[in-house]
C-alpha cells in the first residue's frame, strides 16, 4: 500500500481536544478518515464527533468508548493522548495529585484499550499508545510522570505481545511538544527555550504512519523528538 493512499479509518482520540490530541484528529481529518475525541473538555471541538469523560473514571470510559464504537459503526484505531502533569518532589506533590497522575496517564490508557479491545479486534485494528522520553528516562521531581510513563511503556508492549496476530500496538514516545502541556506548571517547571520543542504536528504524521503499515507489519516503538530535544537520550 502507498503511503499517500492510505485513509486511517476510525480513529479515536483521548486527549483530542487540544495539544497532541488535536493535532492527531486534525491529521486522521486531512488524511480522509473520521476522529472521535474523548476529553474533559470538549467545548472547542468542532471538527469531529466528541463525548465529554474524564479517562481516570474507568466506568466512565467503558461507557463513552462503547457509544464512541456505535456511532462510527466500529473502530479501527485508538490514540491515547490524554495526559498530564504534577512537577514537585515527592514530599511536595500532594497525594492525590501525584495519584490522579497514574490515573489518568497509565490507568486511563489502560481503560480505553480495554474497553476498545474488541472492536480492533474485529477490524484487527491498532492502538498507538502515547509515553513519553520521561518514560525512557528519570529526572528530579518528575516522578508522578515518569511513573505513570514508565507504566505506559511496559504495559503497552506487554500488550503487544499478549495481541500479536490479532492487534497492532506500537508505543509512540514523544519528546517535548510546542502545546499548552506545560501552561499551568510553576515557572521553574516550564521549557525555558521552545525552539527546542517539537510541533505537535510532526508527532501526528508519524502517529499517521504507523497506522498506515500494511497488514502483518507493526511498528512497536517509534521515539520521536526536536533535534535538540534536551531530555532524551
Amino acid at each position: 500500500m502507498n503511503h499517500t493512499d492510505f485513509v486511517p479509518g476510525r480513529v479515536l482520540v483521548t486527549g483530542g481536544a487540544s495539544g497532541l490530541g488535536a493535532a492527531v484528529v486534525d491529521a486522521v481529518l486531512k488524511a480522509g478518515g473520521t476522529p472521535v475525541v474523548l476529553d474533559r473538555d470538549i467545548r472547542n471541538v468542532a471538527a469531529a464527533k466528541a463525548f465529554e469523560v474524564d479517562v481516570s473514571d474507568r466506568a466512565a470510559v467503558s461507557e463513552a468508548v462503547q457509544q464512541a464504537a456505535e456511532t462510527l459503526g466500529g473502530l479501527d484505531a485508538v490514540v491515547t493522548a490524554a495526559g498530564i502533569d504534577r512537577c514537585g518532589k515527592l514530599e511536595d506533590v500532594a497525594a492525590d495529585e501525584w495519584e490522579r497522575v497514574i490515573g489518568v496517564n497509565l490507568l486511563g490508557t489502560v481503560s480505553v484499550v480495554r474497553a476498545a479491545l474488541p472492536y480492533l479486534k474485529e477490524s484487527r485494528g491498532r492502538v498507538v499508545t502515547i509515553a513519553s522520553t520521561l518514560g525512557k528516562r528519570a529526572l528530579p521531581e518528575a516522578s508522578a510522570y515518569c511513573a505513570s510513563k514508565f507504566g505506559v511503556v511496559g504495559f503497552s508492549h506487554s500488550l503487544a505481545a499478549e495481541t500479536g496476530g490479532e492487534i497492532g500496538v506500537t508505543t509512540m514516545i514523544p519528546g517535548g511538544m510546542k502545546t499548552r502541556f506545560f501552561d499551568d506548571r510553576a515557572e521553574q517547571y516550564k521549557p525555558q527555550d521552545d525552539s527546542r520543542l517539537n510541533d505537535p504536528a510532526n508527532v501526528a504524521q508519524a502517529i499517521l504512519f504507523v497506522l498506515s503499515q500494511p497488514a502483518g507489519c507493526e511498528i512497536r516503538e517509534m521515539l520521536i523528538c526536536h533535534e535538540d530535544e534536551g531530555s532524551w537520550p
